[in-house]
């Protein structure tokens, strides 16, 4: 058994240099998901155990122990990779498990015996396979089923008389269970642009001894299978690089820049003032509070302050903030303890419903009364009303499109009131909300630390783009596909676990004509590693109301915000939109707000003589991957229509 392992280790050692070589090179190929193929090679039998009873009618002198043999295996392969890493593999095929039993002597006059088998099988053979560095090299394990096809043996005894016996095994097993790992190497042989792809892929399999072919005796067969697969596939190309010497034909050119961070910080301390929506939402047709919404007992109403959601801390900046939805849900909350320490405050709670003004109303009784019974509040604070649509709803008459989103944002009951206490003034005009909860809170991966790429004219020229990130050892990265003019990627992201490196960028795209295009770039990232000050964080908040702009915030933006902006400091201003509308028109209207919060904020700075002030600004719109909540709730969406702006420290 000692050379079979040397067999194994030998072949894996070749196998792994092979694919060190393809990783460093690294090979650029599209990747289909499907692939359908042929394998042949060699089985290498080894046999353990005894045997001597072969048949009803035939019994050797003694038994026969141990022996090996080489045969054939040949199939059909099918190959389903739905990612560079993980995919499975499915072979069917014939497999010969011939061998010979180690010589016998016979106790009679020392005669010597053979015996021989022919031993063959259709296997099923799933395996599930994973490419651990996204390269040629693979691994694969997994069960296997042995359907005997055919099991012949023949039995020599050389005495005198001499003997010899041919036959059929007797108490052979129809099918047996068995096992195997491998791994191998697809190495492309056709041209990565080709539509059709053809891999060869030489391996090396165990196939351990897990259930032996009779249901008698101790024989049992393990292999080491030495072969090689052709593959085919073919589907979209996921990366396409134009050749040196062919020329980018496009309808209109692109330009590509990068612009990199001088630093990536691990991590940021952030101070912000979170804006506190006076509006509290209800199940359709329901006037109980839903359970989303944090309900106190009178006890712990009593020991309620709203600076302990200050301690609730965030996963990242740019994900999903359970952190400012966990404060949101305490809303009632707040505004039991604010009316608790300002005695002289009152609130008018209306409450909107589809069904008509007195169930709008039971849904402000419903807050009214929890207020009452939970935190003391003298009723005559309170005042309820009911109407079938908000004073500020987001259905508009003859609206067809996304209803029943629509109607969700209207089922609600609006917290207003006139004591500075409570509410103050934001937006100009007659638009008030809850004042703000500061929060402060350390956050990983800050949008300070992205890599912008941008490529102006994508929208109009391109329907797709990506990029191909190489470091300077060779190693590649690939993001994508893209049609934005403009996507971050974070600078901790293509670090990994380096501390910094120079990297060569390719913006490689499909224009709308089918031509191709490449761009190049270059850039260096060294991470942060030591603590930096302080950053600063204001939301504005819209309603479903187009006619209302960032110009209505000039006064906020002006004289609450951009004192705070210091010198050589950086200002990042990104825009976002719910799912309701036209993603397209929901691109544009957070571009516009940002561009405009933008305007504003250089013209305050013009005024107050500051300098080396940078900008950095997105309009993602309802883009998923960057919105600051989900959708699933009509708060959610209501949060999701917002700029943010973070005041950066140089």
């Amino acid at each position: 058994m000692n050379n079979w392992l040397k067999i194994i280790i030998i072949s894996g050692l070749i196998l792994v240099c092979a694919n060190t070589t393809v990783f460093a090179q690294e090979i650029q190929r599209a990747q289909p998901v499907w692939w359908y193929g042929v394998t042949g090679g060699l089985n290498l039998n080894y046999y353990n155990g005894a045997v001597q009873i072969l048949s009803s009618t035939v019994t050797t002198g003694g038994p026969f122990r141990n022996g090996d043999g080489a045969a054939l295996n040949a199939g059909l392969l099918l190959e389903y990779r739905p990612g560079p890493v993980w995919g499975g593999i499915l072979q069917v095929g014939f497999d010969d498990r011939s061998g010979s039993f180690d010589k016998m002597t016979s106790p009679c006059n020392s005669c010597p015996d053979w015996l021989s088998t022919d031993i063959r099988y259709l296997t099923i053979e799933p395996s599930l396979r994973i490419a651990p560095f996204s390269s040629g090299f693979y691994l694969y394990a997994g069960p296997v089923l042995n359907i005997n096809l055919g099991n012949e043996f023949t039995y020599t005894h050389q005495g005198n008389p001499g003997y010899r016996a041919e036959g059929s095994w007797s108490y052979m097993q129809s099918a047996t269970l068995s096992a195997q790992v491998g791994m191998g190497w697809d190495i492309p042989l056709m041209s990565e642009n080709a539509a059709t792809q053809i891999n060869v892929a030489p391996f090396v399999s165990f196939l351990p001894d897990v259930e032996g072919p009779r249901s008698t005796e101790s024989w049992g067969i393990t292999t080491v299978r030495l072969g090689a697969a052709i593959k085919f596939g073919s589907g979209a190309i996921v990366s396409r690089v134009m050749p040196a010497e062919i020329p980018a034909v496009i309808e209109r050119d692109v330009q590509f820049s990068v612009r990199a961070p001088k630093g990536v910080p691990a991590k940021r301390r952030v101070r912000e003032t979170f804006p506190l929506r006076n509006y509290v939402f209800f199940d359709a047709g329901s006037a109980e509070l839903p359970i989303r919404y944090v309900a106190l007992t009178k006890d712990q109403a009593a020991n309620f302050k709203e600076e302990q959601l200050q301690e609730v801390q965030p996963i990242n900046m740019t994900g999903r903030s359970l952190r400012q939805m966990t404060v949101y849900y305490n809303v009632l909350n707040i505004v039991g303890d604010r009316m608790k320490r300002n005695p002289g405050t009152a609130i008018m709670l209306s409450g909107a419903s589809e069904n008509g003004p007195a169930h709008g109303k039971a849904r402000a009784e419903t807050i009214k009364k929890y207020l009452v019974d939970v935190f003391g509040i003298d009723g005559s604070r309170i005042s309820t009303e009911g109407r079938d649509k908000p004073k500020l709803p987001s259905e508009v008459p003859g609206a067809t499109k996304e209803l029943a989103l629509v109607r969700a944002g209207d089922r609600r009951v609006d917290i207003e009131s006139t004591s500075p206490e409570m509410m103050i003034e934001v937006g100009g005009g007659p638009h008030y909300m809850l004042k703000p909860v500061q929060i402060v809170t350390v956050v990983e991966d800050p949008l300070d630390g992205q890599v912008l790429f941008n490529v102006a004219g994508a929208k109009e020229v391109l329907a797709s783009w990506s990029l191909e990130i190489t470091d300077e050892q060779g190693k590649v990265q690939r993001y994508g596909p893209f049609t934005r003019d403009q996507e971050g990627i974070s600078g901790n992201t293509i670090l990994g676990d380096r501390s910094q490196g120079d990297y060569k960028v390719a913006m490689l795209g499909d224009t709308k004509l089918g031509k191709y295009v490449r761009k190049d770039g270059s850039f260096q990232l060294v991470r942060r590693e030591v603590a930096v000050k302080e950053a600063v964080r204001y939301s504005i908040l819209f309603e479903f109301d187009r006619s209302k702009t960032i110009a209505s915030y000039e006064k906020f933006l002006t004289e609450v915000v951009t004192p705070l902006i210091p010198e050589n400091g950086k200002v990042i201003i990104h825009g976002h939109t719910d799912i309701i509308g036209e993603e397209a028109y929901n691109d544009n209207l957070s571009r516009e707000r940002v561009e405009d919060a933008r305007g504003i904020i250089e013209r305050a700075i013009t005024s107050s003589g500051k300098h080396g002030i940078t900008f950095e600004t997105f309009g993602y719109g309802e883009n998923l991957q960057y919105a600051p909540f989900d959708n699933y709730f009509p708060e959610e969406r209501f949060y999701n229509r917002t700029v943010i702006i973070d005041i950066v420290p140089d």
